[in-house]
């Protein structure tokens, strides 16, 4: 595997589980809204997506209540979401390795950008990364393919062949072949092998470990 000097990685999913906490804060913000709310079992039908394209698609908010409907959902996930996440095992080691040699890392997530670095903080990932790149409240910034090329300008990446984007989901790997960076996938979070190989990953990991193996092999 060829080796990075510019590591992004999605956040749910990816570094941490999350799914329980996303999947309540949509059920609050239906409930607030006075709107029904859909099935919500199947965690990769609205873990990955922007926030906007799940409330609009797969909740079928009204478009005038789309902005309140994420309102709701930020201030629930800040207050109660995100209490169920935890750090998939194995993520504090890799992380550490990979910034004893030296590599550059940042959080590269579809996550309003001051949420994610309250979650960052909050679970003890922050210490271990460059930078923290999310989506903007105003849209500008919303997609993996939006975020990917802010956060190698926040890594001071000027060479894309040198970096890698490391995600869970179709949206990871989609986003990395718009932003046509490399793309490697990660099988233990919320989205499947098959979506991701369409979208042109060069290699899966099976866990935290596994993934630190493929970073720094030589070959």
């Amino acid at each position: 595997m060829k080796k990075y000097d510019y590591i992004l990685f999605d956040l749910d999913g990816t570094l941490i589980e999350s799914a329980e906490g996303v999947r309540v804060s949509i059920a609050h913000a239906m409930e607030a809204l006075g709107l029904p709310c859909p099935d919500l079992s199947d965690y990769t039908k609205y873990v990955g997506p922007p926030l906007e394209d799940t409330m609009r698609g797969m909740c079928a908010v009204p478009e005038e209540l789309i902005p309140k409907s994420m309102d709701i959902y930020r201030d629930y996930y800040d207050e109660v979401g995100q209490k169920s996440n935890r750090v998939f095992d194995g993520v504090f080691d890799m992380l550490s390795a990979l910034r004893k040699q030296g590599k550059r890392l940042a959080l590269c997530t579809s996550k309003n950008e001051p949420v994610a670095e309250g979650v960052a903080d909050v679970l003890g990932l922050s210490p271990y990364l460059d930078a923290v790149c999310g989506s903007t409240v105003d849209g500008s910034r919303r997609a993996k393919a939006d975020i990917i090329p802010y956060a190698l300008e926040a890594l001071g990446c000027t060479d894309k062949a040198n970096a890698v984007m490391i995600g869970d989901t179709h949206f990871d790997a989609h986003g990395a072949e718009l932003a046509k960076v490399d793309f490697i996938g990660v099988s233990y979070g919320y989205g499947t092998r098959e979506s991701m190989e369409a979208c042109g990953a060069i290699g899966f990991a099976d866990s935290p470990r596994e993934l630190l193996e493929l970073l720094t092999s030589s070959t």
